[in-house]
């Protein structure tokens, strides 16, 4: 069975969007920060995911310094979905193989949640369709309730983070 993951992300590898929208059932093994994790199949077939659409405040790094809310943000996530099956909708595959999907426990969008309740930024370059609004709907809520990480004065976003440790990452 292992072989048959490795084809579907091949095959999502050549193809790309051609095979978004691919569901792929598992038990959420770990978590490596706010927006990503480890699912493993039924099969013990090991896939490393990445939330779709969002992005969670940095975690400490060997050489980088954490963001305010990273730990927080990775136990959020660690809280609502570790141990348990959960469905990934594969959107893509990013720069470093890992499958870009949504993530549902009971039928909830988890990545949703996550920008909901202030865990996580809408991730606007990479969003598209329903999603988008969807999730920048969910952030500008977040933020007028100063949830999470707007309960900061000026919270600096992932991707200005990773800027600007460039050098170090």
């Amino acid at each position: 069975m292992r072989s048959i993951i490795a084809s579907i992300l091949f095959i999502l590898l050549i193809t790309g969007n051609a095979s978004a929208g691919r569901i792929i059932e598992g038990m959420v093994r770990n978590v490596y920060d706010g927006d990503t994790l480890l699912l493993t199949t039924r099969e013990d077939s090991r896939l490393k995911v990445r939330l779709y659409g969002i992005d969670s405040p940095e975690t400490k790094k060997p050489n980088v310094p954490g963001q305010p809310y990273g730990d927080i943000a990775k136990r959020t996530l660690m809280y609502k979905i570790i141990g348990r099956r959960v469905s990934a909708e594969i959107m893509d595959i990013d720069q470093y193989k890992r499958a870009v999907a949504v993530i549902r426990y009971e039928g909830r969008d988890i990545n949703r949640e996550m920008v909901t309740e202030g865990m996580a930024w809408a991730y606007r370059q990479y969003l598209q369709g329903a999603y988008a609004s969807e999730y920048i709907d969910g952030e500008a809520k977040a933020r007028s309730r100063r949830a999470g990480l707007w309960r900061e004065a000026n919270p600096q976003s992932p991707w200005e983070f990773r800027k600007k440790h460039k050098a170090r990452w």
